[in-house]
């Protein structure tokens, strides 16, 4: 259990160094020494699904998985607008429009390719040496640099008004709490991103991981 990867299913409400520490301290028990954990691609504390942690010398290749595509699943309200992209901010209505399904697929169907999109400003990114998401807290002005990501598909799992579920399969560095307050904004109705889950990062699929009860740790 030195040197490997480890696949999770991260649950709701908790952080990824959340699970790092968790797994990190059983693994620790079990070695009769302290392992070194890393995890490879960050999920909102709201999030769930998929996770790579890396353990002993596997950790020198962490950035290596964190620049592979993903795929989400992901829940979008139209009609309101969240202060944070996703439940943990300040929601307010914002519009009572309930746009067709064919108007909602138009608007989809323009983010496939490659889309430039501007990150939440509570977010991981760092400006300056700092976490935005810190900055952001204590009231400073955060400026996140516009990035280009690709989207290679974006479908509509189910959609009665207000709620869109969507399925994308995404370059590495796409943010889809940006990418749903992006349609909220193409169609003209405002919204954001209720629940989100990430089923696969490349060839690694959620399907294949361990819950952290198979750690013996509760969530």
């Amino acid at each position: 259990m030195n040197d490997e990867i480890i696949l999770i299913d991260k649950p709701a409400n908790m952080t990824s160094f959340g699970v790092v520490a968790r797994v990190r301290r059983v693994l620790s028990h079990q070695a009769g020494k302290k392992v070194k954990v890393g995890h490879c691609g960050t999920l909102d504390p709201f999030a769930t699904g998929l996770l790579i942690l890396v353990t002993g010398k596997m950790t020198r290749r962490a950035m290596e998985f964190t620049k592979l595509d993903k795929v989400y699943e992901a829940e979008v309200v139209l009609g309101q607008q969240s202060t944070t992209g996703d439940t943990e901010g300040d929601i307010t209505v914002v519009s009572t429009t309930q746009p067709t399904r064919q108007q909602v697929e138009a608007a989809l169907a323009a983010f496939n390719g490659e889309i430039t999109q501007t990150p939440p400003i509570f977010s991981a990114i760092k400006i300056n040496g700092q976490r935005a998401y810190k900055l952001a807290r204590d009231g400073k002005e955060v400026d996140i640099p516009k990035r280009q990501v690709t989207i290679y598909s974006l479908e509509i799992i189910d959609y009665t008004y207000p709620s869109l579920k969507i399925r994308t399969h995404v370059s590495s560095g796409t943010y889809i709490r940006s990418l749903a307050v992006d349609i909220g904004a193409a169609l003209g109705t405002g919204a954001y991103c209720s629940a989100l889950r990430r089923t696969h990062i490349a060839d690694f699929s959620v399907s294949e991981a361990k819950t952290l009860a198979d750690f013996g740790v509760e969530n």
